[in-house]
């Protein structure tokens, strides 16, 4: 069953997100509570036995440009999608986004964008439900002797040991080192109708 997110919902939320999250590579991206948006969001969740098995949430703008990082007119930005681990290939990712979509176009948006890393399955999840790839960066982390020379504080007594940093220049190899993680980072859009 799709609902409406409520309050009594955010430790089942966490837990299905946590755990459908530790499969992709944003293993390590984990939330001990359930996010809260400056802007308005459809909020949904699938419920199967009093389990929270999936989730959606999408920040949505009521002025152009405050919430989405591309496109004109009202948009919606997909935060968070999941389906449990148990659940998964059963659809409801599917059914949450179609409902999340029905929301969005009754609210007068007229798309929606949505980021996510490297995950071949997830890409391909995106492009079957009509969304198309409009942007990348990298996520570039550094750890160790990596740092050395490339990133320094200038507050006395710390010490860097590892940092993530955004990369939008066309010459990842630099930063391919042997013990380096880095993530092409997407973003995909879809227009609704």
């Amino acid at each position: 069953m799709i609902r409406e997110y409520e309050p009594r919902d955010e430790q089942g939320w966490v837990r299905c997100r946590t755990l459908a999250f530790l499969e992709t590579a944003y293993f390590d991206n984990v939330l001990p509570q359930k996010e809260h948006y400056e802007s308005l969001a459809i909020e949904l969740v699938a419920e199967k036995d009093g389990l929270i098995v999936g989730l959606i949430d999408v920040e949505y703008e009521i002025e152009e440009g405050a919430v989405c990082s591309r496109g004109k007119g009202l948009g919606g930005m997909i935060w968070h999608i999941a389906v449990h681990p148990d659940y998964s290939r059963h659809g409801i990712g599917r059914q949450l986004l179609a409902a999340a979509e029905e929301r969005a176009a009754a609210l007068g948006l007229n798309r929606l964008e949505a980021w996510t890393r490297d995950d071949e399955w997830v890409r391909q999840w995106y492009r079957k439900q009509d969304f198309q790839l409009v942007d990348a960066y990298y996520h570039v982390y550094f750890g160790g002797d990596e740092l050395s020379g490339r990133v320094k504080s200038d507050v006395p007594n710390l010490r860097l040991v590892s940092a993530c940093a955004h990369y939008t220049g066309t010459e990842i190899e630099q930063f391919q080192a042997k013990h380096q993680r880095i993530h092409e980072c997407v973003c995909f859009e879809k227009y609704l109708e």
